[in-house]
């Protein structure tokens, strides 16, 4: 009798788990109908993100090797992107460049994400003087100027902890903080309309804690929005990295990112155009594989544009 329940129980698992893979493939299906684009964008950044997460699996080459035989040249079979003026190959330093961008960018939307939705959830479910008090410090940080305050921070951490790593850490930092506050008046405002529902007046009325309602009730109603806060941001987070690079504040060299591999091609892209062209198009494809794909979700998450096309 138990091995007839156990076998029963094994088949019902097997179907259930049949039954998620075919609504996750007919979701996924009906996503690339829909957005054709948002899938050709996901598609970049799976590739995107796979290259980060493992640069030397297909660089040729490491990104500080140097060759004093082959400097300045353009593309070749050997340097596909061809080689900058002190030798080192071009494409590698592409591929190594996409993990600086892609880190810094995640860690900062991730500090931007926590950060918004203690302070939007909490402001927006609180209210009275504690919304008053935080909004108004939320009003400072956007009267910041942001790139003059990026730079501020940036020379005095770099100063003290020197290092690619703690270059890194201090803007994932400071990025994220920045973007933290304008997510949280979008958090707050989607915070405010779910309180409303009856169902947190019933988690209230049953002797629910503050903080278990804003736990199990209110933040998943804001996660979608903190989702499509992300994917919008990603794209802005690495944009701004690559101008901080360009300007000298960015990691340190030898190690690539793509906005110093920009300026470092400045004295001789007139001749050798192809050292600004590679690093400005991975630049150029990324944010905008970053800005379709997160448009497509917003339209996809939403539910007052779940219904257009």
């Amino acid at each position: 009798m138990a091995t007839h329940e156990a076998v029963g129980e094994t088949l019902e698992l097997a179907q259930t788990e049949r039954g998620v893979l075919a609504r996750a493939w007919s979701g996924l299906l009906r996503f690339i109908r829909r957005k054709p684009l948002g899938a050709v964008a996901a598609l970049i950044l799976i590739v995107l993100f796979v290259v980060a997460a493992s640069p030397s699996t297909f660089a040729p080459n490491t990104y500080e090797e140097i060759d004093l035989h082959n400097r300045l040249k353009g593309p070749t079979l050997e340097h596909v992107f061809g080689s900058d003026k002190s030798g080192r190959d071009v494409f590698s330093r592409v591929l190594f460049g996409a993990r600086t961008s892609v880190s810094i960018g995640f860690a900062a939307v991730t500090v931007a994400a926590v950060l918004s939705s203690l302070v939007g959830i909490s402001s927006g479910y609180y209210g009275g003087k504690w919304d008053l008090s935080v909004q108004r410090f939320v009003d400072i940080v956007q009267a910041f100027p942001g790139l003059i305050f990026i730079i501020f921070l940036f020379s005095i951490f770099n100063q003290a902890v020197p290092g690619s790593l703690a270059s890194q850490v201090v803007l994932a930092l400071t990025l994220g903080f920045l973007f933290s506050a304008g997510s949280s008046r979008v958090v707050r405002s989607q915070t405010i309309s779910t309180v409303q529902n009856t169902y947190v007046e019933a988690a209230r009325v049953v002797g629910a804690t503050n903080w278990r309602i804003m736990v199990r009730h209110v933040f998943p109603n804001v996660f979608t929005v903190i989702i499509i806060n992300i994917s919008v941001q990603l794209g802005a987070v690495i944009l701004i990295e690559s101008a901080l690079s360009f300007l000298g504040y960015g990691v340190p060299p030898p190690y690539p990112s793509w906005g110093r591999m920009l300026q470092e091609a400045q004295e001789d892209m007139q001749l050798h155009p192809y050292l600004a062209f590679f690093p400005g198009f991975a630049i150029a494809l990324s944010v905008y594989a970053l800005n379709m794909f997160g448009d497509a979700l917003r339209d996809v998450l939403d539910p007052r544009l779940r219904g257009t096309e």
